[in-house]
Parts: C-alpha cells; sequence; structure tokens
C-alpha cells in the first residue's frame, strides 16, 4: 500500500494510530501519534484509516474572506495558505491551500530539499475552494523543505488571461508567531498566510480608463488614491517586523505601483510618493518604473524643506 505525507494511519501489531508526517525510505514511513511523538514505522506494519482527517466544514455556499488586500488586484482577493492544527496529534499540522477568488486553480506543489525535489499535490481548486496539500510535524519546522507552488488561473470573465504564478515559499518561525485564529471554512484554528502577496501586480491603465464608458453595470469603479502616498513598510503592514528585507521591498513597490494607476485612471495632475532616504534602494526602483511609464511627464524630488531627498513628485501627462 501507498502513503503519503498526511494519511492517518493505524499500526497492524499494536494499538497505536497517527499521522504520516516523514518518509524516511521506501520501506519506513515517520508516524506521529496522538502524545507528538515520531516513530518510525515499517510500511507493512500500517493500514490506512480512511474517513479520517481534518476537513473542512459542510456548509452549502463557500463565501470568500476578508483579508486586507489591494482595491485592483490580479487575483481578487488572493490564494492563501491555511495551516491548521490537528486535535489529536497536537505535534502536526496540516496545510491546506485556499482559492479566495472567484477564479479557478490549476496548482501543482512541489518540495525541495539539499537538492532532491518531491512532487507533493496537483490538483483543481474551485473558486473559494480549499484542499489538503500537505501535513508535516510542526517541531521540525526547520527541518521543512522549501515550497514551489505552480498556479495557473482560469477565469470565465472577459478580461485579459493572467500570467501562471510560481510562487516559492520557505516557512519560517515568523509564519507561525502570531495567535492561532479561526480559519475559514475549517473547524480548526491555526495559521493564514497569504501566498501571492509578493507577486508584482500591473494593471492596465488604458483599460481600466475605457471601463468609464461602459455603463453603470459593467463599470469597475478604481478608488481615487490620496495625493501623497507613504510608502513607509509601518503604514501598510502592521506585521512589518516579522517581514524580510525583500519582501519589505515587493510590497512596497506593489502598493506604489497600485497608487501610480489608479492616479492615472483619475487624471491626478501630479502626486508624490513618500520614500525615505535609508539606503536609497526603494527610491531607485521607483524612479526606474517612472522613467518607463507614458503617462508620466517628469519627476523630481519633493518639496526638500519638508521630506528632504525621501519623498519624490510625479507630474502626469
Amino acid at each position: 500500500m501507498k502513503f503519503k505525507l498526511g494519511d492517518f494511519v493505524r499500526f497492524v501489531d499494536e494499538k497505536r494510530e497517527g499521522y504520516v508526517t516523514r518518509i524516511i525510505d521506501a520501506q519506513t514511513l515517520g508516524v506521529t501519534d496522538e502524545d507528538g511523538f515520531e516513530i518510525p514505522v515499517a510500511v507493512s506494519n500500517l493500514t490506512s484509516v480512511h474517513g479520517h482527517g481534518v476537513v473542512a466544514e459542510e456548509i452549502d455556499v463557500p463565501k470568500p474572506i476578508q483579508v486586507n488586500v489591494p482595491g485592483v488586484t490580479k487575483i481578487e482577493n488572493g490564494i492563501y495558505v491555511a495551516v491548521a492544527t490537528d486535535d489529536k496529534v497536537g505535534n502536526v499540522v496540516h496545510f491546506h491551500l485556499q482559492n479566495q477568488s472567484p477564479n479557478t486553480l490549476l496548482v501543482s506543489l512541489s518540495t525541495e530539499k539539499k537538492g532532491k525535489y518531491a512532487s507533493a499535490y496537483h490538483g483543481i481548486i474551485a473558486s473559494y475552494g480549499t484542499s489538503l496539500v500537505y501535513s508535516a510535524a510542526l517541531a521540525d519546522l526547520d527541518l521543512w523543505p522549501e515550497f514551489t507552488f505552480q498556479v495557473l488561473v482560469v477565469s470565465t470573465a472577459d478580461a485579459k488571461p493572467i500570467d501562471p504564478l510560481v510562487i516559492r515559499k520557505k516557512f519560517r518561525a515568523k509564519d507561525f508567531s502570531t495567535e492561532q485564529k479561526a480559519l475559514p471554512n475549517l473547524k480548526n484554528k491555526g495559521w493564514l498566510i497569504r501566498l501571492d502577496d509578493l507577486v508584482p501586480v500591473t494593471i492596465d491603465a488604458q483599460k481600466l480608463k475605457e471601463s468609464f464608458f461602459k455603463s453603470a453595470d459593467e463599470k469597475k469603479m478604481v478608488e481615487a488614491p490620496a495625493k501623497e502616498i507613504d510608502l513607509h513598510i509601518e503604514k501598510l503592514r502592521d506585521d512589518h517586523h516579522f517581514l524580510e528585507a525583500s519582501e519589505i521591498l515587493q510590497i512596497q513597490l506593489t502598493h506604489f505601483q497600485n497608487a501610480l494607476d489608479a492616479a492615472i485612471v483619475h487624471h491626478f495632475d501630479k502626486m508624490i510618493f513618500i520614500h525615505g532616504s535609508g539606503n536609497g534602494t526603494l527610491r531607485d526602483k521607483i524612479h526606474k518604473l517612472i522613467s518607463k511609464n507614458p503617462h508620466i511627464k517628469t519627476y523630481m524630488d519633493a518639496r526638500k524643506e519638508k521630506f528632504g531627498y525621501g519623498a519624490t513628485e510625479v507630474v502626469f501627462k
């Protein structure tokens, strides 16, 4: 019999059961019991227990969760991993991939550890659907592999196709440093981690302009941004203390791009982006994006007496 990570199994020769949390080799599995101990067991000494595990609640119509996301995104709401605890085996967590969008997702999950790759999951996740994709022992967090999610977004709407997403994630202690909370569509508590938050978002400003000529029912409303946009990470994310430098930069650039495109849609004459001085990385990235934008006439340091060299003023055509 072939087992996979997350399977609930029972020992053949003794009264004990648990979850498969490690594949040691072709003949041996690591099984974590209800006391949280991982035991190496021969495959021949295990049998599957069907109909057991962490499952989604039975609900008539799945509803999207309320999350803090930009007003205009490639994927409405987003793609998340809900890491749920297990009632019976406290040391085990279950990874549920959650599609909080109106699109259908074709997903594959592979893992990599020390140059060795393995396929962990592949399947179709319907809009606002959930699928169990992985299980592991939380105590072995430092031993977890790196995860690569490949996502193809399928939409029935009259819209430009979304580019396939490749999301690489190495889970760290900071991902589980917050208090466990109720998870959407799941019975168990745990942590909700957004996967596509670091995927760069671009908006076709011309398409959005054209939308204003549609009927009220068809029109996609874009909220006008503020005249001054503060890109300091503490203004954008409450959990900024747990973010790495690369994550912070990508979040700031995404927020910048969303605000810039919205300003173009609303025919702004000019606006100011407050990026701070720091080491100049964010400023340089923003200036590079501005210089390539056909809707921008010029840009300059904004009011040095107020911002020093920590802000850029953009003048639109």
